[in-house]
């Protein structure tokens, strides 16, 4: 198996490196990664301009890897294409391991989702992981979750979801177990500083609810349960689409 994986933390970036080594062991890895830090990056693409490839030697669990001047999304975009020129079939696309959460809400944000998710519209079975610490010391446990859904994620190719790994910043052995979780709603106390006049700089914390249900995965990880949620791309409101068809708007 030929696995592509990305992020959006950058090609420097330990969880990349970590992921890359544990699934060393499943297949060949190839790694396509931002070049720079690229968080919240969402789906966007640099249809704009230009952007450089250059070739990572000696990156950890890698057979070969790239670093580029683009975003997570172009990272899986034209790895896909940048080993077809070598003759090698993509298989299954990976992105991770985030250095922060993705849960809930912030999926919409996330260039580590996206990454996965650019892997999914193309057909391949994809997997997005995360540990939830923008400074993350435990990574084992996000490693072996990975490794151990591969199996399974390879079996979900074109049925239009992603999955999405959440593990808690702890140890592997002090975390609860594995839950499935549907995702909840992630909302900040932000406000906006003025380091100069119209000079802005964004700033944000997360806000804890008490209201989420017992199986979102926000409440999961605060509780200490790694989780693995499945994020389906359909956009439509099919409820609102049967309204709109009775307000028979014309020209």
């Amino acid at each position: 198996m030929n696995i592509l994986i990305a992020n959006d933390d950058g090609i420097q970036a330990e969880g990349i490196r970590r992921l890359a080594q544990a699934l060393s062991e499943t297949g060949d890895v190839y790694v396509v990664a931002p070049d720079m830090q690229r968080s919240a990056s969402s789906h966007a693409l640099s249809i704009h301009g230009e952007m450089r490839a250059e070739e990572v030697q000696g990156f950890p669990g890698a057979k070969q890897a790239w670093k580029l001047s683009g975003t997570p999304a172009d990272c899986v975009k034209l790895g896909v294409e940048i080993m077809r020129r070598k003759g090698i079939r993509t298989d299954i696309v990976y992105a991770g391991i985030n250095h922060g959460a993705n849960l809930g809400t912030d999926t919409m944000y996330s260039g580590t989702v996206s990454a996965a998710a650019e892997g999914m519209f193309a057909g391949y079975p994809a997997v997005a992981v995360s540990v939830c610490s923008h400074f993350p010391k435990h990574f084992d446990a996000a490693c072996s979750l990975a490794v151990k859904i591969f199996d399974r994620a390879l079996a979900s190719a074109g049925k239009g979801y992603v999955i999405s790994i959440n593990t808690p910043d702890l140890p592997q052995e002090e975390i609860r177990g594995v839950r499935t979780a549907r995702l909840g709603k992630v909302t900040y106390d932000e406000w906006f500083e003025e380091d100069e006049e119209n000079v802005f700089r964004y700033v944000g914390e997360p806000v804890k609810r008490t209201d989420h249900d017992a199986d979102i995965d926000v409440r999961l990880i605060e509780e200490g349960w790694a989780t693995i949620s499945t994020i389906r791309y359909d956009l439509n409101d099919y409820d609102a689409l049967k309204q709109a068809e009775k307000w028979k708007i014309t020209l």
